[in-house]
């Protein structure tokens, strides 16, 4: 009896904690339950002498607030404020850029679904859909990949033409200012459906809309530079870039040698004050054909001309390319991609101060307005690219592997090709819900800093995975080079978008968690301002009162944590609908074999689970490591997956529940959020595995994994849905592909699999029947003899469907042929 006292107590605890109950009222419930253990408990006198004495030592202490202040939080004050890690002004100043959004309900350990499950779904105006069936269509048409890359290697100038006469650099830019003034969502669309057709034109089209000189100027351009360039740009009369990159800078930019020097110097003729700018960059998209150059410097101000400190900070400028002393031009080779690309330098380049965007006023805020731009624009170009690669991936390779066929079988009905595809479909789910909920909440207002980061390097990611697996289905006819070939660009380019917009391994093992875990945490930043204000006393008021709030949220984490770990997450809160849907399925409501097996409510609760393991594990290493944690990659990498994976399964539940719940793709969303659950729950196994003090590590693994870890990956029944489905035209096929290019001209290179693959289906019954034939022996396939028209004479199938079989197996043909080239084809053009 004793022992269920003693449990009972600490289940109290557990709850009231969880609950986040005040701490008076939860000092006077667990006073409440040992003065009953006290009086009517089995327990021995001295262990309610030891409890009471350990209560009443926590409960006096912490309920008399100046005491607290003065003998407990004070010291802890100056304790923080001294191991704070160092801040460089970088990244200060990149903790303070964009918003935080769902990020915030992960990191608070108790997400709120009806809250996300309420934002509003992502939808096109009636412009933005006819400008993707028009324009958008258009453009996918007139795009040959092969002549792109390899005969050209640039877009051809009817393409350039029709690019900047239809304003595809303009679709960001306000109406006023002459361009579409398209949300972020329809951005995100137009840039994913270009990039299904060719990376190139999606490239070229993606960059001037994302961080580049329309974004900066429409947040921080003066009036007179708004109204002179915007409109510029919205119709291609300008053709943009912006340097960032230099050779010794890269990802850490704050480090990059290019300088401005505040002087005076003669501007059309007259002398004025301005800047004298040396710069060396490289890696800069549109760079060889931009005529306008957006640039990032130091600003030095040697001789104290503006009145304040010599080093001025970063800052921005954009400056015609016609200006002298500019050298652009020359051109990068990215994996034989065709994009513009390439170097440009100055050496003591003047310009004057209006130069700068938004004016003399914005020296030193350059860092700021790149990264608060870059929230934005990484949330959409690069996941639009891989998302749209990944759906071409999803379609070819589907089609494929249900027209190719090998031991008189489609490939796609082998498992170890089924398990590929499952990949394929499974992630480009994900990464279109990923991809969609981002962009949604950029049209909310929001300026997802940490979340840009997430979305760019896991569907540039996952990406890379399905790409590597179309490659292995396709085998031969993916590693073949031709006009044949639809995969091998795409494939050879993958480590572009890897690299760019900051690069994949520092984005995962620093950006994600170091700059989330202070950005997203409720309380870490709160409390790291309340150390810098200047009055110590309102100071040490503030950080006690974030602190003991901060406390109680790890209290409450750790025991949800725990209480979800021992209920399998049945305490959780699930959302309501859910609860409408079983009583629906209890009134008579019927649902598939595969539906009826799917525990929805499920998926919400082992989140909410792994969101309250993930706050606490979050919570004990910044305690125990402090500034260390920076430098703990490791630690940081699979922390920041953690918040990664439940960020994209929120997004698959979101994208599930605004498709209408359709029954027909629950395998795509099992497939993806199981295998989100199960990497969370690895990566915190290796978390804990590696935690720096044992002891702690040991007893965070009781309150995680109280009875262990227990979730599965996908089953291979799972994964034989998903395969099917990509293999087999259907409204989920048709959800999953949503916004690719579909072309269905049997003379296009994409075309001739999808109008192959709709023969081969009208086909495959007639097929059936000609087998059974031959087998049975009613039909003989004799060498040389035409036994389909044979079998079309004797009656075993009719002259319309022998010639039905025979467009299918002249198609199928065409499908799997690759090119060859001649000896003369194969050598090198002469050098211009």
């Amino acid at each position: 009896m004793t022992l269920l006292w003693l449990l009972g107590l600490v289940l109290i605890v557990a709850v009231l904690a969880w609950k986040r109950s005040s701490l008076l009222n939860a000092c006077v419930v667990v006073a409440a339950y040992l003065l009953a253990m006290t009086l009517v408990g089995p327990v021995h006198w001295l262990l309610d002498l030891i409890l009471w004495a350990l209560f009443l030592g926590v409960a006096i202490p912490l309920n008399m607030t100046d005491w607290r202040r003065r003998s407990i939080t004070t010291p802890l004050f100056h304790w923080f404020r001294k191991v704070l890690p160092p801040i460089s002004d970088t990244e200060r100043e990149a903790l303070e850029a964009g918003t935080v959004w769902w990020d915030g309900e992960l990191f608070s350990g108790r997400p709120d679904w009806d809250r996300l499950l309420g934002y509003p779904q992502p939808r096109l105006t009636e412009e933005e859909q006819a400008f993707l069936d028009g324009p958008v269509e258009e453009l996918c048409r007139m795009t040959n990949e092969w002549q792109i890359t390899t005969e050209l290697q640039d877009l051809p100038p009817q393409v350039w033409d029709f690019i900047k006469s239809n304003g595809f650099f303009g679709l960001i830019i306000p109406k006023e200012y002459g361009g579409k003034g398209f949300s972020a969502y329809a951005h995100s669309q137009i840039a994913m459906k270009l990039a299904s057709r060719s990376g190139d034109v999606g490239s070229t089209v993606m960059v001037p809309n994302s961080l580049g000189p329309a974004e900066l100027l429409m947040q921080y351009g003066t009036d007179e530079q708004k109204q002179y360039y915007l409109p510029r740009l919205a119709a291609g009369q300008e053709v943009p870039c912006f340097a960032l990159t230099s050779p010794e800078a890269g990802s850490d930019a704050g480090s990059m040698p290019d300088r401005g020097i505040v002087c005076r110097g003669q501007w059309q003729g007259q002398e004025v004050l301005g800047l004298r700018v040396t710069w060396e960059k490289r890696y800069i998209t549109l760079g060889p054909v931009a005529t306008l150059l957006g640039l990032a410097f130091k600003v030095y101000d040697p001789e104290g001309l503006l009145g304040g400190e010599e080093e001025l900070g970063i800052s921005l400028a954009l400056i015609p390319t016609d200006t002298p002393g500019v050298n652009i031009g020359r051109r990068h080779f990215p994996l034989n991609a065709a994009f513009m690309n390439g170097p440009n330098s100055g050496t003591d380049v003047f310009i004057p101060m209006d130069y700068l965007i938004g004016g003399q006023s914005m020296i030193g805020h350059g860092w700021k307005m790149l990264m608060n731009c870059l929230a934005v624009g990484r949330s959409i170009s690069l996941p639009a690219g891989g998302t749209g690669a990944a759906k071409m991936a999803s379609m070819t390779t589907g089609a494929y592997a249900r027209i190719r066929r090998q031991f008189s079988l489609p490939i796609g009905e082998f498992e170890g090709v089924q398990e590929a595809l499952a990949r394929i479909g499974g992630n480009t789910y994900v990464m279109d819900a990923a991809r969609r909920m981002t962009a949604g909440a950029v049209d909310l207002g929001e300026k997802p800093a940490v979340l840009s980061g997430v979305v760019k390097y896991h569907i540039t990611e996952r990406m890379r995975q399905c790409l590597n697996d179309a490659m292995d289905v396709h085998g031969g006819k993916g590693i073949c080079m031709g006009p044949k070939n639809y995969l091998g660009r795409g494939y050879q380019s993958i480590p572009i978008s890897i690299t760019v917009e900051g690069a994949n391994i520092l984005t995962r093992s620093m950006m994600i968690f170091g700059q989330g875990a202070i950005r997203s945490h409720p309380y870490v930043l709160r409390e790291m301002m309340a150390t810098q204000l200047p009055d110590e006393q309102q100071a040490i008021a503030e950080f006690d009162r974030l602190l003991y709030q901060h406390i109680g949220h790890a209290l409450g984490n750790a025991a949800g944590s725990f209480l979800l770990g021992l209920t399998g997450g049945l305490l959780a809160d699930t959302p309501e609908h859910l609860g409408r849907r079983r009583r629906d399925r209890a009134g008579g409501g019927r649902a598939s074999r595969y539906a009826e097996q799917v525990d929805l409510a499920g998926y919400y609760r082992q989140l909410s689970r792994l969101s309250a393991a993930f706050a606490t594990l979050t919570d004990v290493s910044m305690l125990m490591l402090g500034g260390e944690l920076k430098r703990r990659e490791r630690l940081s990498a699979r922390l920041g997956d953690m918040l990664s994976f439940l960020y994209l399964a929120s997004a698959c539940l979101k994208h599930f529940h605004d498709q209408g719940e359709p029954e027909e793709d629950l395998p795509l969303l099992c497939w993806g959020v199981e295998d989100l659950l199960v990497r969370i729950e690895q990566a915190m196994h290796e978390v804990l595995l590696n935690f720096p003090d044992r002891g702690v590590g040991m007893l965070l693994r009781v309150i995680i994994f109280p009875l262990g870890r227990r979730l599965k990956p996908p089953s291979d029944r799972t994964g034989r849905h998903v395969a099917r489905l990509l293999m087999t035209p259907g409204p989920a096929r048709d959800r999953l592909l949503e916004g690719c290019h579909v072309n269905r001209d049997p003379e296009d290179v994409t075309g001739l699999l999808n109008d192959t693959l709709e023969k081969i289906l009208l086909a495959d019954p007639v097929e059936q029947r000609l087998a059974k034939a031959l087998r049975s022996g009613e039909l003989e396939d004799v060498e040389g003899i035409d036994y389909l028209a044979v079998a079309a004479e004797s009656g075993v199938i009719s002259p319309e469907e022998a010639k039905l079989v025979h467009d299918a197996r002249e198609a199928r043909r065409a499908v799997i042929e690759v090119d060859d080239f001649s000896k003369e084809e194969m050598r090198p053009a002469p050098a211009a």
